[in-house]
């Protein structure tokens, strides 16, 4: 769904959003890890073997990461174009379009839910994180990260390769670079807890990304 924001950017949903910002996405890539610094990488630990789900997967910016230390690894997203960049990448990686909100797979399926620059995008977090309990195993590995973001930045996107890719979006397609904002949300990370724990997880770990004394991301591993 796309609203009328004000100046000329227009607010689109994630999926649709992901969609026409998917061939710019990698380009910003370095600037999302500094977002982590490191913190989520010392949680990615004896995945040798184990399933994982990268939920929110993106063009695959944690793929290589979660298959470099031996996890059996599937990607999913909301985003058609940007699994389609993904798989390109890793072929041999199963990829599934679909939200957090609503994952295509049985009970107690994953040994390990990855959801980074996700739960920015959602409205309501309890059905995602039931969601996430549901396809763990018993014991399973939750790790999200929750960003510091009250106000959705303006996204560059390349209008003619938007149109070259996608005729369907003709509307965006005039001009040479145009601006769109995704829609988001911002969650206190008290309110991040108190929803984990709703959802029947245990805490593990709770670390926070800071810059000028000021939080910009809460990085989270809970335990089913």
């Amino acid at each position: 769904m796309t609203y009328k924001g004000k100046g000329k950017s227009n607010v689109y949903d994630s999926k649709e959003g992901y969609d026409l910002y998917a061939n710019q996405y990698d380009k910003k890539l370095d600037f999302l890890h500094s977002f982590e610094s490191d913190i989520l990488l010392r949680m990615f630990k004896n995945f040798r073997g184990k399933s994982v789900l990268d939920v929110g997967c993106g063009t695959g910016r944690l793929i290589r990461l979660l298959k470099d230390r031996g996890a059996i690894v599937t990607g999913a997203d909301v985003s058609s174009e940007m699994i389609k960049i993904a798989g390109k990448k890793f072929p041999d990686v199963k990829f599934v379009s679909a939200d957090i909100e609503n994952l295509p797979f049985g009970d107690k399926h994953f040994d390990v839910v990855v959801a980074a620059f996700v739960i920015v995008h959602l409205g309501y977090l309890q059905g995602a994180f039931d969601e996430v309990y549901r396809v763990l195993k018993d014991g399973g590995i939750f790790i999200l990260t929750n960003i510091n973001q009250k106000k959705a930045p303006k996204l560059k996107i390349d209008r003619k390769k938007v149109f070259a890719s996608r005729t369907s979006l003709a509307s965006t397609a005039f001009g040479g670079v145009g601006e769109i904002i995704i829609k988001s949300y911002y969650h206190r990370p008290e309110d991040v807890i108190a929803s984990l724990a709703n959802s029947l997880f245990v805490i593990k770990t709770e670390e926070f990304v800071n810059e000028c004394g000021v939080w910009i991301n809460q990085i989270v591993e809970a335990e089913k």
